[in-house]
């Protein structure tokens, strides 16, 4: 690469951060970054980057679930269509880079584009999914199922923490909750999909490498479960005598904890608790849980989770208490695909990189997308390993090096058209 080259592409890099910056100032909470499904900061940063968007030289519309989707055309039509992007909602108290750096980074590679004058044989569609954390929800990838037409309709009564059902969010930004069917995208023309993100994890910091190639994407299984007792004065009831739901949560906890522990590759979180009536004098009547599991083999996954409701059961009858169990969603483990996973490995050892691939412990859209074509993704090492925190950090030099990678990539998609993948 010349000096010309890469001063250009280091630029590049710089502008993507600094859009990370731009899209982090939109937020529902003004101390911490916080961006849920159908909020107004949500539709701020999808006019800001529709903006981008236009200004590279690409036709933008929004679907009826809010997604935003671009299209650069092809210098051949009919060549087909290569898919970009990631998510541009976050969880509560969130980084910067987690989803937005893979939406950027491919507009980055357009925009490179667009300012040359070039098209490739293909077009390229960009995505910027409007929830894959389904923080609002409680139900992950709700922007690509709708795209991938995986959209369950029976969740359009699901309501938020508000009382404000999906259907009524998806009113408020402009979209109608009867027409999502009608957004699922035809695979037809459809030559692969490509995820640039944040590792997520430390792998790629261990070994001192800039960027890794995803090799798959375990599958998850998201449930809310309810432990009911009844609450009295925390002074009169004996203890031997209470049905303490709280009691029942904590001791559910640890058995998740334990599960976890004893079986290798399992991973389940409990990162929401809710006690009722909540007050410091009286017993808890009630105790309202999250449960995250995932698991690359989706059968130890699913026999887990079995095993743990029958481990809820089993203390819900112990300590005369009921339980309620709902699983909000599950989605199976993933393969990227070998030939489109191949080129990317290419692309990484034609920057000048060894190639490292590895296993995404966290979900991406790239799940959803794989029920359409398939798919291949890029991690970008972040600080620490650290990510859903404000401590989220990548550097400039690998934003750049994942920039380089995607561009050479996809000239090797172009040079390597065949049978679709």
């Amino acid at each position: 690469m010349s000096a010309n080259s890469i001063e250009s592409i280091e630029a590049s890099a710089r502008a993507v951060l600094e859009r990370c910056d731009i899209l982090a100032g939109h937020s529902e909470e003004p101390d911490r970054l916080t961006r849920r499904y159908g909020t107004p900061p949500m539709a701020q940063v999808n006019d800001a980057v529709a903006g981008w968007m236009r200004a590279a030289g690409m036709a933008v519309r929004r679907d009826n679930i809010g997604n935003l989707i671009s299209r650069y055309e092809a210098s051949e039509p009919g060549a087909g269509t290569f898919l970009l992007g990631s998510h541009l909602d976050t969880v509560r108290d969130a980084g910067r880079y987690d989803g937005p750096l893979g939406v950027l980074v491919a507009l980055a590679a357009v925009e490179r584009l667009h300012a040359r004058g070039q098209r490739l044989p293909f077009a390229l569609e960009l995505l910027a999914f409007a929830d894959e954390e389904g923080v609002r929800y409680h139900s992950g990838y709700l922007g690509s199922s709708v795209y991938a037409g995986r959209f369950r309709s029976d969740t359009l009564g699901t309501m938020d923490d508000d009382g404000i059902p999906l259907a009524a969010a998806i009113r408020a930004c402009g979209g109608d909750p009867d027409a999502l069917a009608g957004d699922a995208r035809s695979p037809g023309d459809l030559l692969g999909y490509c995820e640039v993100h944040i590792e997520q994890g430390p792998v790629l910091e261990a070994r001192d490498l800039p960027v890794g190639v995803v090799s798959s994407i375990q599958g998850q299984s998201r449930m809310t479960l309810s432990f009911t007792g009844a609450a009295g004065h925390a002074g009169t009831v004996p203890v031997s005598m209470r049905r303490d739901a709280l009691s029942a949560a904590s001791e559910f906890v640890l058995a998740v904890e334990a599960e976890a522990r004893g079986t290798d590759g399992l991973v389940a979180t409990v990162g929401q608790l809710a006690v009722e009536p909540g007050a410091s004098n009286v017993i808890p009547g009630r105790a309202i849980l999250s449960l995250d599991m995932r698991h690359p083999d989706d059968a130890i996954r699913q026999a887990a989770c079995a095993q743990l409701r029958a481990r809820a059961e089993e203390i819900g009858r112990a300590r005369r208490v009921t339980l309620e169990w709902q699983t909000l969603g599950q989605s199976r483990s993933v393969s990227c695909d070998a030939r489109l996973s191949a080129l990317l490995a290419r692309a990484v050892a034609e920057s000048g990189y060894p190639i490292l691939t590895l296993p995404s412990g966290a979900g991406h859209d790239g799940v959803m997308l794989s029920r359409l074509t398939g798919i291949a993704m890029l991690f970008v090492r972040c600080k620490g390993g650290v990510s859903h925190n404000p401590a989220e950090s990548v550097t400039q030099e690998d934003v750049a090096v994942a920039l380089a990678v995607l561009e050479r990539f996809l000239s090797l998609v172009a040079a390597d058209r065949g049978e679709k993948p």
